[in-house]
């Protein structure tokens, strides 16, 4: 029949150029291409979605990142206050060190025949007594003398005043000690002031 008159006069050829009239191009060069495109996923929905995964790890690692430093400023306040709790006595207790001084001075200038002397008994005893006690309330706060006599100078511990010659210490070891310093804790509270000793000359 293509190419041939049908009963209304017209051919085929005319009749299906009429029937495509209304049909889009793309749809009537490739109608089969066109159902197969419309099977396929969405390019643009995987994209997106791509791109909202993607911003949820970023949400969720600065979430991560936030706890961590939360975490952190958590510890070091709590830092904080156990210091402010252990040193909160520094300085009360470097200005009682003066009237330990005092005490140990007071104590060092009796002599040996007055301490036996019955008059002076009851006084040198309860100034002894004193000055355990102070060194008890030291101990309870975390206050202890610092090693000197016969060790190496640690500069953290030790201030060097003068040099002594002799020849019985290696040079750079305390030999003798002016003033007592002391720790509270882990922490200087007061260095020791002392003597070193020197080779002579």
């Amino acid at each position: 029949m293509t190419g041939q008159d049908n009963a209304h006069g017209t051919t085929h050829d005319e009749a299906t150029e009429k029937e495509l009239a209304g049909v889009p191009e793309a749809m009537r060069e490739g109608g089969a291409e066109s159902d197969t495109a419309r099977d396929e996923p969405n390019a643009g929905g995987a994209d997106e979605l791509a791109r909202l995964r993607e911003e949820l790890e970023a949400a969720r690692q600065e979430v991560l990142y936030a706890r961590a430093d939360t975490q952190n400023v958590r510890r070091r306040l709590e830092k904080d206050v156990a210091d402010a709790r252990a040193y909160a006595a520094t300085g009360f207790a470097r200005d009682v060190l003066s009237v330990s001084d005092n005490l140990a001075r007071a104590l060092d200038a009796i002599p040996a025949e007055l301490r036996e002397d019955a008059r002076l008994k009851s006084l040198v005893a309860g100034l002894e007594a004193t000055r355990r006690e102070l060194d008890k309330v030291f101990g309870q706060h975390g206050i202890t003398r610092i090693a000197a006599t016969g060790l190496p100078l640690d500069p953290n511990r030790h201030q060097a005043m003068m040099e002594i010659p002799s020849t019985d210490a290696e040079p750079g070891t305390v030999v003798q000690e002016m003033q007592a310093g002391y720790m509270i804790r882990d922490r200087l509270l007061r260095p020791a002031m002392v003597g070193v000793a020197r080779a002579p000359d």
